[in-house]
């Protein structure tokens, strides 16, 4: 794909795994939305085995990175954030659910001096089981690790660059980005945001055994906060 040298303002980050059907109306309202933002968009193929990547329409400020095979919602988010060159980085769900519409009220927060903005899908357009499991979930991982926000499994977040160092790369990372961006100091505020329904294909994420590896990460998660150096070098 053609790339250009300029840093752009804002770098929006595109997971993507089997979304062939959704890429040419997820990218005309990307482009409708950004229009007068100074930007690029990096889609990040996480092993597609369909069409998605030959759909995806060329441009100078269009990037692709594509994994061989699939690794996971998490590598893909954070292999875009690496190689994200803006000042602001922005996640959105490749599935059409989130709206990208919503993304310059993420940026008037970063205006207004977050440093990272969760939204929240205030009226969420899931099934009742998911729904019940995943306010379950995030109440449970709230309290648990400190991070007070209500809806961490909602992919739609801006975020200053330098929060990405506050990151650890592992499965499950996505659903702790605020803990993490908050124990290392960083500003946090959530936006409720525009959730749709699916209109393509399938969740890529079921229930499965989801709820026990979250568990376990939420341990683990836990410990690492409670071992994070915490220390500031004095000026003289």
């Amino acid at each position: 794909m053609t790339e250009t040298t300029k840093s752009p303002a804002v770098s929006v980050i595109v997971p993507l795994f089997n979304e062939e059907e959704n890429m040419s109306i997820l990218q005309s309202e990307l482009n409708a939305t950004l229009g007068g933002i100074d930007h690029e968009i990096i889609f990040v193929d996480d092993g597609s085995v369909d069409r998605t990547v030959e759909r995806i329409v060329t441009a100078p400020n269009i990037r692709v990175i594509r994994f061989g095979k699939n690794t996971g919602q998490s590598a893909a988010i954070y292999a875009g954030l690496e190689a994200a060159r803006g000042a602001t980085a922005v996640l959105i769900d490749g599935d059409l659910q989130n709206d990208p519409a919503d993304i310059p009220r993420l940026l008037a927060e970063i205006d207004r001096g977050a440093d990272l903005v969760c939204g929240y899908r205030a009226q969420r357009k899931d099934t009742l089981v998911k729904r019940l499991t995943s306010r379950t979930a995030n109440f449970v991982r709230s309290r648990f690790t400190k991070d007070g926000v209500r809806d961490t499994g909602c992919t739609l977040k801006a975020m200053r660059c330098e929060c990405v160092s506050a990151l650890v790369p592992f499965k499950g990372m996505h659903r702790f980005i605020p803990a993490l961006v908050k124990a290392a100091g960083y500003r946090l505020v959530e936006i409720p945001v525009n959730h749709r329904p699916r209109r393509f294909g399938q969740s890529k994420y079921g229930l499965g055994n989801r709820a026990l590896r979250a568990t376990i990460d939420m341990f683990g998660v836990r410990w690492l906060l409670s071992r994070r150096l915490n220390y500031k070098i004095r000026r003289s």
